[in-house]
């Protein structure tokens, strides 16, 4: 048992072998179908959910004429993006150009290797499953940049450059945030984080880390209101400005795969993952992603778009400060209770991190003038 959310354990089914069927290589290639049917299926529906959530939002219909409910407007979609001209500019650097696509779209496909869709069920169970999906996941700012700078067009540079500096700032927080689970978990491995959540969701007992990772998480995956790489009244749109058909497809894909991959993790690190009763673990876990988006969604359509300066102060001012301190507070709430945290602190860190917000929000200032939460 780990230490941490185990002071009453649950019975759980029989966990699928590491080399389910019962062949490593059988494992590798049934794990890497389900992986992108779930990758491909999931983007699809978040595209067509996100316009009819926004639509509904904001007293639209969205889109109800390509197939029922308008369910096949994605696909639609996808088939006239790939049917245009692919047009390459005169003066950029071809091999970087044709490169920065793939290298983007590669590593977003790849975290979800690591993450579990029933006890067991995964490609692999890494010991540092969590490290694995910090590293990689920070791989597709590369071919960002890449493709910011090899389009030769200022613009692209400036939203290239953008994402970068996000990618990096923001990254502090969520690394912060998710070494908070660690240390209650008392593994690094995504299965095992979720195993031992049996008792309750980690969201309850790091209510703080919550909503640092959900912040800091939309700001890295380009989510509004923080979507400044692709802010058309300044920078057209952005690193991808100059990239059409397939190649600009993929960084469509690639941007609606980090929505999916990130709020994956989320649920499967803060809602307990595959865990819940009556229905199937796998459905669980699907369910759980998609309500996380949902959360995506209802912030883009709430919150207007941040300025550049507001979106680093936000990082390293508010979010870093805040991450650190619960970090601090999480460490010393595991050295005093080394067994496992007793359930009632639920209510203590919740207190904590309404009042760490409270405070910290008010020694905040954006643009000169300070802001204050309540």
């Amino acid at each position: 048992m780990f230490a941490g959310l185990n002071n009453n354990p649950v019975s759980f089914p029989q966990a699928m072998p590491p080399d389910w069927p019962g062949n490593a290589w059988w494992h590798w290639v049934i794990f890497t179908v389900i992986i992108l049917v779930f990758f491909l299926g999931s983007v699809i529906m978040f595209i067509y959910m996100e316009r009819r959530v926004l639509a509904k939002m904001q007293a639209r219909i969205g889109p109800n004429r390509v197939g029922p409910f308008g369910l096949l407007q994605a696909i639609a979609d996808a088939v006239k993006v790939l049917m245009k001209e692919m047009v390459t500019p005169a003066n950029a650097d071809k091999i970087v150009y044709w490169l920065a696509p793939a290298i983007t779209f590669a590593p977003v496909v790849m975290v979800l290797a690591v993450v579990p869709f029933a006890d067991g069920a995964l490609l692999a169970d890494l010991n540092i499953g969590i490290l694995y999906v910090l590293a990689i996941s920070s791989l597709s700012s590369i071919g960002v940049f890449m493709a910011g700078w090899s389009s030769n067009n200022k613009y692209s540079l400036i939203g290239a450059m953008r994402m970068v500096a996000a990618v990096v700032s923001y990254e502090m927080p969520i690394v912060l945030a998710l070494a908070s689970v660690v240390l209650i978990a008392g593994s690094m491995s995504l299965n095992d984080i979720v195993i031992a959540q049996q008792s309750y969701p980690m969201l309850l007992m790091q209510p703080l880390a919550f909503l640092l990772m959900f912040i800091a998480g939309c700001a890295e995956i380009n989510r509004s209101p923080f979507d400044l790489m692709e802010a058309d009244s300044e920078i057209v749109a952005g690193f991808h400005t100059e990239y059409t058909g397939m190649k600009f497809a993929l960084f469509y894909l690639a941007e609606y795969g980090e929505a999916v991959v990130m709020s994956s993790v989320i649920a499967t690190v803060f809602l307990g993952g595959w865990q819940g009763p009556f229905l199937w673990p796998w459905l669980w876990f699907i369910l759980k992603t998609f309500f996380v988006f949902f959360l995506m969604i209802w912030t883009r359509t709430t919150l207007p778009r941040v300025r550049i300066d507001q979106l680093m102060s936000l990082a390293w001012k508010f979010l870093f400060p805040l991450a650190l301190i619960n970090l601090i507070f999480t460490g010393i709430e595991v050295l005093t209770y080394p067994d496992g945290i007793p359930w009632y602190f639920i209510f203590a860190n919740i207190a904590i991190g309404a009042i760490l917000v409270l405070l910290w929000s008010r020694l905040y200032k954006v643009g000169g003038g300070r802001i204050a939460v309540g």
